[in-house]
């Protein structure tokens, strides 16, 4: 039986994966993540995007069209609920 010896905490939290639409504002970056769906009636699959508010601490890290890791987090103001997976 093995014993985990560090005490990082595991973040259960879902992880998504995204490209970087917009880093006009400071700390934040605005994401953009497509999803393929399948229409319940006609079975067709379409391509579905929604944009997420992304914090970070240094912007200048990332350019538009960067494939970034992000995660849930509490609330940092009234749209940015996620942060960058370092």
């Amino acid at each position: 039986m093995k014993t985990a010896t560090t005490t990082e905490k595991v973040s259960k939290a879902p992880t998504m994966k995204g490209v970087v639409a917009s880093k006009k504002m400071q700390k934040t970056l605005v994401v953009k993540v497509d999803t393929l769906k399948t229409h319940p009636k006609y079975l067709k699959q379409y391509r579905s995007s929604k944009k997420y508010k992304v914090h970070v601490e240094d912007s200048s890290k990332y350019a538009l069209g960067d494939t970034v890791l992000f995660r849930e987090c509490r609330p940092m103001s009234r749209g940015k609920r996620h942060m960058i997976v370092a």
